[in-house]
């Protein structure tokens, strides 16, 4: 089953990863998702300064600058996993590096 991993943290905890203060390397974590065939796409987000949301209501397109959300956390990233199971997809998001300082969002993706 493919799952979408939304990775989430504040901008701060965010810069704290892959330095050395910090335990977990991204780069390991992407090896072994990648030697276990289990990414199957990924990528990281432009700063959320830098985004826009888009409302269509009434017939007219409102775009407004920054995340849909207000909070603290914010989206910086993607993986799309293909697990056997979600206790795959959670013993995999564990080890994410960012799940140590954000969230890491398990959402299961219908099916084509």
């Amino acid at each position: 089953m493919r799952y979408l991993f939304l990775i989430c943290a504040d901008d701060k905890a965010a810069s704290q990863v892959g330095t050395p203060s910090h335990e977990r390397s991204p780069q390991a974590w992407l090896d072994e998702v990648q030697r276990r065939g289990l990414r199957t796409l990924g990528g990281r987000l432009r700063p959320a300064a830098e985004a826009k949301t888009q409302r269509l209501r009434d017939g007219q397109v409102l775009v407004s600058d920054g995340p849909f959300a207000e909070t603290a956390e914010q989206i910086g990233g993607f993986d799309v996993m293909e697990c056997a199971d979600l206790d795959e997809a959670i013993e995999v998001a564990a080890k994410h590096p960012f799940a140590a300082i954000g969230s890491i969002e398990i959402r299961p993706l219908w099916d084509e």
